[in-house]
C-alpha cells in the first residue's frame, strides 16, 4: 500500500487523487445556503454522505481537484446501474480510460444532480464510496468549517459578509479548478492550485529546481503516491519553511516532489507549481473557495504556531 507523508514526519498515510474529465448537470443555483455535515477521512480528506438513486447515504470525498463526479465499483454492482460509455480520465499518474455508469439522481442533503455520467473506480482506491468533484460546485461557494466539521453550500451569486479576521486572496480558474497566482515558496513565487482531494501538498519539479537552486530545499526521503486508479508515483518529500498566500504565511509545511501528471494537465510543468493539499488548508479555521468570483478566502485562528499573518494589519 502507498503510503504518503502528511503534516508530522513519520506520520504515513495513504494518497489517493483524481483529475477528472468533462462535466454533469451542475447543482442549482438559486437555493439557500445548506450546511452538511463533514468528517475526516483515513487521511485528511474530508468526506460528506451523498445518496445515490436514492440510497445511501455514502461517503463521498469532497474534492476541489476533481472536475468530474465518481462512484465506486461496489455501487454499480449493488444499485444495478446501467453502464455508459468509456472515458478518459486524468490522474496524478497519467491518462487511463475508465468506464462510466448512468446515475439517475445524486443527493447531497438538498442538493440534487441529475442525469450524472460518471465515472467508475475501486473504492479501495479512493478510499471512499466516491468522489464529489467540481461540477457540481461551478456556480457555487463552499466553506469548509473545520471547527464545526461543517460544508456550507451557497450560490456565488449571494451575498457574503466576512468574518473578522477573514483573508480574501484573488484567484483564477482554470479546468474548473481555482489557481492563486499572488503566492511564494520561502520568498519565491509560485502558482497554487487549491486541491481539497489531496491529504498533502505537491510540488512540480520546477518548483524543487528553483528552490534547489538557491539552497533552500532540503531532501528528508524518498515515498510513494498512490492514484485512484491504482497506479503509482514516486516521490521526494521535504519540510517548506514558508509557503504564501496573499497576506498569510504558513511555516513548516510537508511537501512531496513528483512528475504528477497533473502539472502538464494544466500546463504547469514549466513553471513552479504547488497542489494545496488539506495539510496546509485545515491551518485555518474556515476555508471559502469561490468558483464563480475566483475567491479564496480563509479565517485565520486565534492562535497557531504554523501560521503567521504578515500583511493583516494593512487589511
Amino acid at each position: 500500500m502507498a503510503a504518503l507523508l502528511t503534516a508530522q514526519p513519520g506520520h504515513a498515510q495513504t494518497v489517493t487523487r483524481l483529475d477528472a474529465v468533462s462535466a454533469p448537470q451542475a447543482v442549482d443555483s438559486t437555493t439557500q445556503t445548506q450546511d452538511v455535515t463533514f468528517r475526516k477521512d483515513d487521511g485528511d480528506r474530508m468526506t460528506v454522505p451523498v445518496r445515490v438513486s436514492g440510497t445511501g447515504p455514502f461517503r463521498f470525498v469532497v474534492d476541489t481537484g476533481a472536475d468530474r463526479t465518481v462512484v465506486s465499483r461496489q455501487i454499480v454492482q449493488r444499485l444495478r446501474l446501467r453502464s455508459g460509455p468509456v472515458a478518459s480520465l486524468h490522474s496524478v499518474t497519467g491518462v487511463d480510460q475508465v468506464g462510466t455508469a448512468l446515475v439517475d439522481r445524486i443527493d447531497l442533503s438538498t442538493k440534487r444532480m441529475n442525469d450524472v455520467n460518471a465515472a467508475v473506480l475501486e473504492a479501495e482506491h479512493m478510499g471512499a464510496d466516491g468522489i464529489l468533484g467540481t461540477d457540481s460546485l461551478k456556480s457555487q461557494r463552499v466553506q469548509f468549517d473545520f471547527g464545526r466539521n461543517l460544508l456550507s453550500i451557497t450560490p456565488s451569486r449571494m451575498a457574503w459578509r466576512d468574518e473578522p479576521g477573514t483573508i480574501v486572496v484573488k484567484a483564477k480558474r482554470r479546468s474548473g479548478r481555482l489557481i492563486v497566482t499572488e503566492a511564494y515558496a520561502n520568498g519565491r513565487p509560485i502558482t497554487v492550485v487549491v486541491d481539497t482531494g489531496s491529504d498533502v501538498s505537491i510540488g512540480n519539479a520546477a518548483m524543487k529546481a528553483m528552490l534547489e537552486h538557491r539552497r533552500m530545499l532540503r531532501q528528508r526521503g524518498t515515498i510513494e503516491l498512490m492514484s485512484v486508479t491504482g497506479a503509482k508515483l514516486s516521490g521526494e518529500y521535504t519540510m517548506l519553511r514558508q509557503l504564501e498566500l496573499g497576506g498569510v504565511t504558513l511555516t513548516d509545511l510537508a511537501v512531496v516532489f513528483a512528475d504528477a501528471h497533473t502539472f502538464a494537465q494544466m500546463n504547469l510543468n514549466d513553471r513552479p507549481a504547488l497542489l494545496l493539499g488539506m495539510n496546509a488548508i485545515r491551518a485555518f479555521d474556515k476555508v471559502s473557495i469561490d468558483f464563480a468570483n475566483k475567491k479564496l478566502r480563509v479565517l485565520l485562528p486565534t492562535s497557531s504556531e504554523k501560521l503567521i499573518t504578515s500583511q493583516l494589519a494593512e487589511r
